[in-house]
């Protein structure tokens, strides 16, 4: 009998599999993002690894079959993934210590709202170039700036 974990209707996403220059680098910033997002460990092997998180799986691997050259995300191909968040304290946990796992923010000047003034968002970028964003519900849009030559409240 197939559980929940096993089985997933049509379209839902399988596995994401990533070709990495460097495993090594590729587990201390994927690894530790994912985890704190509640993958867990699936599967491992001298080339890659995988988390699971319910049916989907993420896969990093340092293929010998890779072509040389970076990761380019703004080339054709991904462009990046968007992960939910459980809330905003959260999303600003994980911008505060992505640093030292090798992310680094993404549109400072614009963060929290660079997705726009009611997507509470983190766009982060690893070293290889890989970009997530890192999305948590909107309690209230951001309010507009009032116009230059508005009254003031009452």
């Amino acid at each position: 009998m197939l559980s929940d974990m096993d089985h997933a209707g049509t379209g839902m996403l399988h596995h994401i599999e990533f070709w990495v220059p460097d495993l090594t680098r590729a587990e201390a910033s994927w690894g530790w993002l994912l985890g704190e997002l509640g993958y867990r460990v699936y599967q491992e092997w001298p080339e890659g690894k995988s988390w699971r998180s319910g049916v989907t799986y993420i896969v990093i691997e340092q293929s010998p079959d890779r072509v040389a050259g970076r990761h380019d995300r703004c080339r054709p191909g991904l462009n990046h993934l968007a992960f939910h968040v459980a809330s905003q304290q959260e999303l600003g946990d994980l911008v505060l210590h992505a640093p030292d796992h090798g992310w680094r923010l993404l549109y400072p000047d614009r963060h929290p709202f660079a997705g726009g003034d009611d997507h509470f968002a983190a766009y982060l970028e690893n070293w290889d170039g890989y970009e997530v964003e890192l999305v948590a519900p909107s309690a209230a849009p951001r309010p507009a700036a009032a116009p230059p030559d508005a009254a003031p409240p009452a």
